[in-house]
């Protein structure tokens, strides 16, 4: 089987294999791929008419995912297969970014062989919340949400824009070079993070997102780019947003799920990549769930 890099023309091939499944994880969705493709350096391929989809993590090392469109009675020569491939080619992990269903039906099939190592994930969890919520804002817990959401819409004179045509497009690309300037470490996921965005904006249509750009005094102070996963289910890929005007997160959030997204039920922010504040951001939300996501490894090899 010869890998492929992931480009902008596989999405219609992703969508033929993933849309069957109903995940609730961000991972499983093309156009998170598509914004890591560079970073995590995202290659595919079929085996046995399935797709097999490899890539590494943000420390650098490389695994699997779950195998899409697999037929159950190949799953087993599909593992033999990755496993081979997996101590040819010295990669860490023979999986990553699975559901716990899956991870289990790995570990049932394999129960013979001890060296069989389920590991959660807890860092890559994804942040699960009710939309309804999320636009009310109402309860104890979330009241300090409505009076940033409150700050924000009280202090500026705004404007919300849908991303698309050049102008707001453009905004948006020049806010998210400014931002990367302002802010950057050397750090390269924010590089690879920087330069998807750029690239998403101008292919938004193609990639069926919906996207919202705030303006104040005709500048970009913030946006955010989602889309729905399922009927159930939508998924926010970006928000950015300048620290300076008070409540423009909040703001954000609120404003895009309640214009965009109020026909579902869940909407997924993503993980916290084990980072303190953001953990401390998406719990601050109250979230219902936390969607688990599971390591498979062999301790040998």
């Amino acid at each position: 089987m010869d890998f492929k890099k992931l480009t902008l023309e596989d999405k219609e091939l992703f969508e033929k294999y993933i849309s069957p499944y109903k995940f609730l994880s961000c991972e499983y969705s093309f156009t998170t791929l598509y914004i890591w493709r560079e970073g995590c350096d995202v290659q595919y391929g079929i085996y046995k008419d399935a797709l097999i989809i490899k890539k590494k993590d943000f420390n650098g090392d490389y695994h699997f995912m779950q195998p899409l469109g697999y037929k159950e009675e190949d799953l087993k020569d599909i593992l033999k297969y990755l496993a081979s491939c997996k101590k040819e080619n010295n990669i860490k992990y023979i999986f990553k970014d699975l559901e716990e269903d899956f991870a289990y039906k790995i570990k049932c099939i394999c129960k013979e062989n001890e060296d069989i190592a389920i590991i959660e994930d807890i860092d890559n969890f994804d942040y699960l919340y009710e939309s309804e919520k999320l636009i009310n804002l109402s309860g104890k817990k979330l009241h300090g949400k409505k009076n940033h959401y409150n700050s924000f819409v009280k202090g500026y004179d705004y404007k919300v824009k849908d991303i698309s045509g050049e102008e707001v497009i453009e905004g948006v690309i020049n806010a998210t070079k400014k931002w990367y300037l302002e802010n950057n470490n050397e750090d390269k996921m924010l590089y690879y993070e920087t330069e998807a965005i750029k690239d998403i904006v101008r292919n938004i249509e193609f990639l069926n997102l919906k996207g919202m750009a705030v303006y104040v005094d005709d500048e970009v102070v913030g946006f955010t780019l989602g889309e729905k996963l399922n009927d159930k289910l939508a998924v926010i890929h970006v928000e950015k947003g300048d620290i300076n005007y008070k409540g423009i997160y909040s703001f954000i959030n609120r404003t895009f799920i309640d214009k965009y997204f109020n026909d579902v039920e869940i909407i997924n922010r993503e993980q916290d990549l084990g980072i303190e504040g953001l953990r401390k951001a998406k719990l601050s939300y109250s979230p219902v769930k936390l969607e688990k996501k599971f390591i498979i490894n062999c301790q040998k090899g």
